[in-house]
């Protein structure tokens, strides 16, 4: 599953980035495959939306967001 395909409060885990651009975002910001994430917040128009990491609130497009492989935690 894609991590734009989780609902608010799930939680996951990364499996694997697909787009070399998305990894070497979240790498500089911590967010690694195998790390655990929560789905915090969706705007209202379901773009952005926030992911929990490390105590940490991420705000990713969901363009990117359909770049993340995922399984549920």
């Amino acid at each position: 599953m894609f991590l734009d395909e989780l609902k608010m409060g799930d939680w996951a885990i990364i499996d694997e980035i697909k787009n070399s651009e998305t990894l070497m975002k979240l790498i500089e910001l911590g967010c690694l495959p195998g790390q655990e994430i929560c789905l915090k917040l969706v705007a209202p128009f379901r773009d952005p939306i926030a992911i929990e990491v490390n105590g940490h609130l991420i705000s990713l497009c969901r363009a990117d967001a359909k770049n993340i492989i995922v399984h549920k935690a």
